[in-house]
């Protein structure tokens, strides 16, 4: 029997037998009621085909549109600032929609955290030109504004066509030469509205209705995300001021020394930190420290000892030990389960006298003409380590222009280096400090920043806070 004898048997000739129309399913959010994409359509187009070819014509569209989606939020999710997210929802959304250029106006409703435009394709003098156009009069600018007929997307098929719209909105459009435009709400469940974003193309087009109904799945998750960064880049905010306040706010200015402090929190809050106090009979304190941890509990550790130590340095500053060994005694009361290590330095800057103790601290460095050396304090272990710390002080005399060098360990650790390789790093950059640099304690501190660390003190993903405090003697 034949292919044509079989079909016959299922399907008499004449008599076409009644088929329902296939289920379609809903599939991880495409919805089956938007049409496919125009190449399915065109090969559904040429003639009739089995139910069986259509279904799968239509799942690979699906499968198609599932795999960009996924595509590209894992690409999103790879952003951890505001600023690379916002970039990639521009290249990613002129991908979905077919646009070349586009911009996005990050602005949470709420009015705080950061506030910024970010264009694609679109030099800053082009976003100023699209700025001078009455926001109420730009479709991104209704959605900013929350008016009630711009809830949703805000599709231009042709702004220099359509003469309802604002003169200067067209004016600016034929100026940069974009004739459509196609704009999308930025929203969180959370957050509410966290800005707009806005594609534009050269002729008059809109985008498909298939590519409108990825946009949103995409914008969904980008909303969702930005609402995340937003979270955290107040908190590292909030961290940054709180770390600031606990932290001098100015350096004291005594005869015969010249003070610089460099010091940069990590994104998650540390608990290094530093210090200078102008002391009776023209003395001063300088003091370095750094508590094991991270997060608020950290910062409040180290504001405490900060507080601990300023009142220890006035009563009883002239001994350095006795300075550390009462911070040691605060810390087991107050924080039983907590280590730090600390240096403190007595110094008489009219006599270019330094008496110093530390406690599991880096040693303090001197960069001078004639000399670039560690200066190595006794072995002793981190506060909180041990019953009863106590360790000898040391005596140094730095010579006229030399600098006295204080800093935490985050500063080799940022290196990614051995500590062995670090410390090198460190000593060789102080020693080549140029002689031009070396009478100012902030040039010095700067050079040794920009040479230990090159790629400078911005690294977002780094776990390390840093501290140097430099002090140049007369």
């Amino acid at each position: 029997m034949g292919v044509c004898d079989a079909i016959r048997r299922i399907a008499p000739v004449g008599k076409p037998t009644a088929m329902s129309a296939p289920h379609l399913p809903k599939v991880a959010g495409i919805d089956p009621m938007v049409p496919v994409s125009a190449h399915t359509a065109g090969s559904l187009s040429e003639g009739p085909a089995a139910p069986g070819a259509f279904i799968q014509d239509r799942l690979a569209g699906w499968v198609s549109d599932l795999t960009t989606l996924h595509e590209l939020t894992e690409r999103l999710a790879r952003t951890s600032t505001l600023d690379d997210a916002l970039h990639e929802l521009l290249d990613a959304g002129a991908a979905l929609v077919g646009a070349r250029r586009g911009l996005v106006v990050f602005e949470p409703s709420d009015h705080r955290g950061p506030v910024s435009t970010i264009g694609l394709g679109l030099a800053h003098a082009e976003l100023g030109h699209i700025e001078t156009v009455p926001r109420s009069a730009t479709s991104y600018g209704r959605i900013l504004e929350g008016l009630p007929d711009a809830e949703g997307a805000q599709t231009t098929p042709d702004l220099l066509g359509d003469t309802s719209l604002d003169p200067r909105r067209r004016e600016v459009a034929a100026r940069l030469g974009y004739a459509a435009s196609y704009a999308l709400p930025l929203t969180a469940e959370a957050t509410g509205r966290l800005g707009a974003a806005v594609w534009l193309y050269d002729e008059p087009a809109e985008p498909l209705e298939r590519q409108r109904h990825l946009m949103g799945l995409y914008a969904g998750y980008a909303g969702e995300h930005l609402a995340r960064l937003l979270e955290l880049e107040r908190a590292r905010a909030d961290v940054a001021t709180v770390t600031e306040e606990l932290l001098p706010s100015r350096l004291p200015r005594v005869t015969g020394v010249q003070l610089a402090a460099r010091h940069r929190t990590a994104p998650q809050g540390g608990g290094d930190w530093y210090d200078a106090l102008a002391l009776p009979e023209g003395a001063l304190g300088l003091a370095v420290g750094s508590v094991n941890g991270s997060g608020p509990s950290a910062l409040a550790a180290m504001g405490r000892l900060r507080a601990g130590l300023r009142a220890y340095a006035v009563m009883e500053g002239e001994d350095p030990v006795a300075v550390l060994s009462d911070l040691e005694l605060l810390l087991r009361l107050t924080e039983p389960a907590r280590s730090a290590t600390a240096l403190f330095a007595y110094c008489e800057p009219a006599r270019r006298k330094i008496l110093l103790a530390g406690a599991g601290h880096t040693p303090p460095l001197v960069i001078g003409d004639r000399r670039t050396e560690f200066i190595e304090t006794s072995v002793s272990a981190p506060l909180g380590m041990l019953a009863c710390w106590e360790a000898p002080s040391v005596e140094i005399t730095p010579a006229p222009g030399e600098t006295v060098l204080l800093y935490t360990d985050g500063l080799l650790r940022r290196t990614g280096d051995s500590m062995d390789r670090a410390f090198a790093r460190l000593h060789t950059a102080a020693a080549c400090v140029p002689k031009a640099l070396r009478g100012d304690a902030g040039s010095v501190a700067d050079h040794v920043l920009r040479t230990v660390l090159p790629n400078g003190l911005d690294q977002g993903n780094s776990t390390e806070d840093v501290v140097i405090l430099a002090a140049r003697f007369d």
